[in-house]
């Protein structure tokens, strides 16, 4: 709960200071077309000269090194210097606290989701990003996918969103036979059942370090999703009380109990996770990017070629929930500073100009989020797959809600038997209503 109230106050608090700047400061915005959004014409060339010009980054510890290579560049081309600050964790807290305080960088690393662009105060505090050079080169399943708040892009993603789905070690299902993934979350189940018969561990939760629990009701709530769950949810019409979003927290609590994960669930961690389904000790995890991030560290593009694959799953079928997270995407802030903010302006569009952009992917083996830009031959297969499934995929509560509540906490309090799951839905459901009142959300 004290998490949550701190969420509320910083809320609050950003829009209060945010609403006090608008006042004392109307000159302030960058230069922009007539609807407010930058224009064309505030997008300076990607190498303009900007000697004497300092930029601020802010990142958090797992994407501070992301842009390092760049910022480099950057420099080299345009004379600029480019600071990369490092805010402690938990990010988000760290960063709406400092904004709040009236503490801003040029740019940040930040989920480009609405719920989180609402936190900031986005209208308030950061700039419109509308006709950025770099947006016709993105391929088009990710062109509008995130990063746009109210019909108005505040954030430049720079890699591809997490899809929240299974990574499974090939070898495990071969030896229990599993010749095909599984078409349904229901035929993975039964597939599980299967491991479990045969002496195997099914499936690997992270327990210890909480965020994850929330995957497992997400993946489930894709085809709801899909039909408009999360706009009834904010607009109250629908609850996490009712049956469509209890029933998944049930359904997960249901698997657990019927033994098909591994046995030191609630201590288990990330680290624990990656190193069991490499190994093959467990089958499959429900997991985001970063899962398989951690396994590129642990062994080779061929090991994992041969061992590890990636499937999304939804009750119906094989559809997707993507989750953009903080490495995905910056924001460019609102300073006051007009020769400043375009320079932020400047640094995307270098970043995302094409042959940076090259440099980029194969610096960093990741898949390629622009036309015209190949994903390097030596991204694992796994990750193009998980790539290759957000066109089919659907916005995760933190995509598609106005507000995020603790869900994952108040599972891992579930895993560890000190809730029950209508107990995990009703805390669920009141923090929500009190995040969303905090923001002025009607119905709320």
């Amino acid at each position: 709960m004290a998490r949550l109230l701190h969420k509320v106050v910083a809320l609050a608090t950003i829009g209060l200071v945010a609403a006090t700047a608008a006042c004392s400061d109307p000159g302030a915005a960058p230069a922009s077309g007539g609807d407010g959004s930058a224009s064309a014409a505030a997008w300076p060339e990607p190498t303009a000269k900007l000697d004497g010009t300092t930029l601020t980054i802010w990142a958090a510890q797992n994407s501070n090194t992301i842009p390092a290579e760049v910022a480099k560049d950057f420099e080299a081309a345009t004379g600029a210097k480019v600071d990369i600050v490092t805010v402690p964790d938990p990010y988000e807290q760290g960063v709406q606290t400092k904004v709040a305080s009236g503490d801003k960088p040029d740019l940040a690393f930040w989920q480009p989701t609405g719920s989180q662009l609402t936190a900031l105060n986005a209208k308030q505090n950061l700039q419109p990003l509308d006709g950025a050079p770099f947006i016709d080169s993105y391929k088009p399943a990710l062109k509008d996918v995130t990063g746009i708040l109210d019909g108005t892009r505040y954030a430049a993603l720079v890699t591809t969103p997490a899809v929240e789905g299974v990574w499974y070690n090939k070898e495990v299902f071969a030896e229990y036979g599993i010749t095909e993934t599984p078409k349904s979350f229901d035929e993975m189940v039964a597939d599980a059942e299967k491991i479990k018969a045969g002496g195997g561990v099914p499936f690997y939760e992270m327990g210890g370090d909480k965020w994850a629990t929330q995957w497992w009701v997400q993946v489930q709530l894709a085809d709801a999703a899909k039909s408009g769950l999360w706009d009834e949810v904010n607009k109250g019409q629908q609850k996490f009380t009712d049956p469509t979003i209890l029933g998944a927290v049930t359904k997960y609590d249901d698997l657990v109990k019927q033994g098909l994960f591994n046995s030191n669930i609630t201590s288990a961690t990330f680290e624990d996770q990656g190193q069991a389904v490499l190994s093959g000790e467990a089958a499959m995890a429900v997991q985001v990017n970063t899962f398989f991030s951690q396994l590129q560290a642990k062994a080779s593009t061929d090991e994992l070629n041969q061992k590890i694959g990636f499937f999304p799953i939804s009750p119906s079928g094989n559809v997707g929930t993507f989750i953009p997270d903080q490495s995905n995407a910056l924001v460019a802030f609102k300073t006051g500073d007009s020769a400043r903010e375009a320079a932020a302006r400047q640094f995307l569009s270098f970043w995302l100009s094409e042959t940076e952009y090259t440099k980029f992917v194969e610096a960093q083996n990741t898949v390629s989020i622009l036309q015209g830009v190949d994903t390097p031959a030596t991204v694992p297969t796994a990750l193009t797959a998980n790539a290759d499934s957000i066109g089919d995929s659907v916005g995760s509560m933190q995509v598609e809600a106005i507000v995020n509540p603790d869900l994952y906490l108040n599972l891992a309090n579930m895993l560890a038997g000190q809730a029950t799951p209508e107990q995990v839905a009703q805390t669920t459901q009141d923090q929500f209503a009190q995040l969303a009142q905090a923001i002025g959300a009607p119905g709320f």
